[in-house]
């Protein structure tokens, strides 16, 4: 069995998880420091030239899973888990972009954080994608943002 380790944790200004924003037309604009253990500095090297990051990290707060979710996004239809970035999840793992602004040594300073302050952090890669905009769906989530948006015209 795989068991995985920390390499780093994160400061957000989150400490409750009302505060993330979530749903339809949520910003994910909060600034925070992904601050990696000093053992894993060397594994920083060039980090520097990319923009944008993928953050794998753990739910550490969530007890439990459920199968099925109500997303902020749909509150009202039911979605499989695996449709969702619902924190209650089999394996409490997660998986946010961040944008890269700037390695002070082993911290790196990144905006687009969606996680609890001090949550521990399994991996950092690189954002590459070779998949045109064009191609890319978004599945149950363009459903419910028509129907938001019908529901707002006067």
């Amino acid at each position: 069995m795989f068991a995985p380790h920390p390499i780093a944790f994160v400061r957000t200004p989150f400490t409750e998880t009302s505060a993330i924003p979530k749903g339809l037309g949520a910003k994910h604009d909060a600034e925070g420091v992904i601050e990696f253990l000093r053992e894993f500095e060397e594994g920083l090297l060039d980090i520097e030239g990319f923009s944008h990051l993928f953050v794998l990290w753990v739910f550490d707060r969530s007890t439990d899973f459920d199968l099925t979710a109500h997303p902020p996004a749909d509150e009202k239809r039911p979605h499989g888990v695996f449709a969702t970035r619902s924190p209650r999840r089999p394996n409490p793992i997660g998986l946010t972009v961040v944008e890269l602004l700037r390695r002070e040594r082993t911290s790196l300073h990144v905006r687009g954080v969606d996680m609890l302050d001090g949550t521990p952090v399994l991996d950092v890669k690189p954002y590459l994608s070779s998949v045109p905009a064009e191609k890319l769906r978004r599945g149950w989530l363009t459903e419910a943002e028509a129907r938001n948006a019908s529901a707002q015209k006067p």
